[in-house]
């Protein structure tokens, strides 16, 4: 068992724990900037002030979160040179100007405009300050386009030449950027972003609403967050059907451990649920659902789907892993489409805000497109595996020349401070959640003093907020 815990496990364990941790403060983010824009305008256009009471009720969540998913991104970047100096030395050329052209445009458009966002609306004026806040959430967008572009080229790379040091470069930057998979994963990503944000404000609507159903900041939140589940969650069921058919053409294997069949066959069942038996190649006690697969992936009840056996062992990815983690995404993205059919039943009927078991599962749901993300990376990055650049460079000869204990100690140092540090950080978000939407409206006001020097505009807004007792 202990043979099994290398220096290339380990430092894999060592960037899924923190890459988990980083991904679902972005996710958040993505998704809560661009409705905090959608509330500022419906507040200039309406006029009506309890958009503003939920603006500035989401917007100290904002910078909390924002702030987490800052540092928490800069700890993975070291892992680069730290665990994987083989990898950043062979594909550097290519993935350090993407990473470099995210932090010089979409970092900066975000840092640039956030403190105008969270101090700026009793100084710069309400159109000028919609502005800033159209600027951070595009910002995240523009972050999560370039951050895309770099795992897809990793997850299938083109535009590359090898050159005389046997590195990979850039001989078409469009290419690069441009690689195959990237405009599916770009868009299934965005969109996982605004229904982890749409269905966490529902949960926070709906939790609210529980105890006061005529809190109006509150049914704002659980509204909209229902029209968004609504409408999103179908296209992307939609788009992730079309991710799926250009993971089928680029990376097979993967659709085949997703799938979890062993054998090429036609008319493929869809199973619902079994158990991997690697040893066996088999799929044991599986629940199916007859030429769903085939119909799924070629449009066709008797097209041909290739199995795992198709290739050697030492081309396959884990299958157990990526089985189990596929069937939680997709079975998360039914129930958040449910929900929002549910919604829509309820608002048709006029008793949107009346049924307390709609609430509740609102409740319920609200962390579901967190684990639903963290499902679907877990796809995508395992169901890579063995490479880190897909058919090119293998993750055992990506990893720097360390030692296992060495691993395992900053492993374990990450654990420590992690769970301390952001453990602390979602309880405190937690917290700001609990406060009654419209009892706790304070933001900054004309007059106040300018921020001491040296003083961040997230750390200023997080000072506001510091003595608010949780009801």
């Amino acid at each position: 068992m202990l043979d099994y815990f290398t220096a290339e496990m380990l430092a894999r364990a060592q960037f899924a724990f923190t890459v988990a941790f980083h991904i679902i403060f972005p996710a958040f983010t993505i998704g809560l900037a661009s409705y905090l824009a959608v509330l500022e305008a419906l507040w200039l256009k309406t006029g009506d002030d309890n958009y503003l009471v939920t603006f500035k009720y989401w917007v100290k969540i904002f910078a909390v979160t924002f702030g987490m998913g800052v540092v928490s991104g800069l700890v993975m970047s070291y892992q680069f040179g730290t665990n994987w100096a083989v990898f950043s030395d062979k594909a550097g050329p290519v993935i350090g100007p993407l990473l470099g052209y995210e932090v010089l445009s979409a970092f900066f458009l975000e840092a640039g405009f956030l403190g105008i966002m969270l101090f700026g609306m009793q100084r710069v004026g309400r159109k000028l300050h919609f502005a800033a806040t159209l600027m951070v959430a595009f910002g995240t967008l523009f972050s999560a386009f370039w951050i895309l572009s770099v795992n897809s080229w990793m997850q299938t790379p083109a535009g590359y030449a090898i050159n005389e040091a046997g590195q990979y470069v850039a001989a078409d930057w469009w290419a690069v950027v441009f690689n195959p998979s990237f405009p599916y994963r770009l868009v299934h990503m965005v969109l996982a972003a605004y229904l982890t944000t749409a269905f966490v404000v529902g949960g926070v609507g709906a939790w609210h609403l529980l105890k006061d159903r005529d809190n109006r900041p509150a049914r704002i939140m659980f509204s909209m967050a229902l029209w968004m589940a609504a409408i999103v969650a179908p296209i992307q069921i939609l788009a992730g059907d079309m991710h799926g058919l250009n993971t089928l053409e680029h990376q097979p294997q993967k659709v085949a451990a997703m799938e979890g069949h062993y054998e090429t066959e036609k008319g493929v069942p869809f199973i619902l649920f079994g158990i991997p038996n690697d040893a066996e190649e088999r799929m044991d006690y599986a629940i199916k659902i007859p030429y769903a697969t085939s119909l799924i992936l070629t449009h066709e009840l008797d097209g041909e789907v290739k199995g795992l056996k198709d290739w050697p062992r030492s081309e396959r990815p884990p299958v157990g892993i990526v089985f189990y983690a596929f069937r939680i995404m997709v079975g998360l993205g039914l129930l958040m489409a449910g929900l929002g059919l549910w919604g829509l039943w309820a608002r048709a009927r006029g008793k949107l805000y009346d049924s307390p078991l709609l609430k509740k599962a609102a409740v319920v749901m609200g962390p579901a497109g967190f684990i639903a993300v963290l499902a679907g990376w877990v796809v995508t990055e395992v169901g890579r595996q063995p490479y880190t650049i897909y058919g090119l460079l293998r993750t055992a000869d990506s990893i720097s020349p360390l030692g296992a204990p060495a691993v395992a100690t900053s492993l374990a140092v990450f654990a420590i401070v992690y769970f301390t540090v952001f453990g602390t950080g979602v309880v405190y978000i937690l917290r700001l959640m609990r406060l009654t939407p419209g009892a706790t409206t304070e933001g900054p006001q004309a007059g106040q003093p300018a921020l001491p020097a040296g003083t961040t505009p997230v750390a200023a807004y997080l000072e506001t907020t510091r003595d608010k007792p949780a009801e």
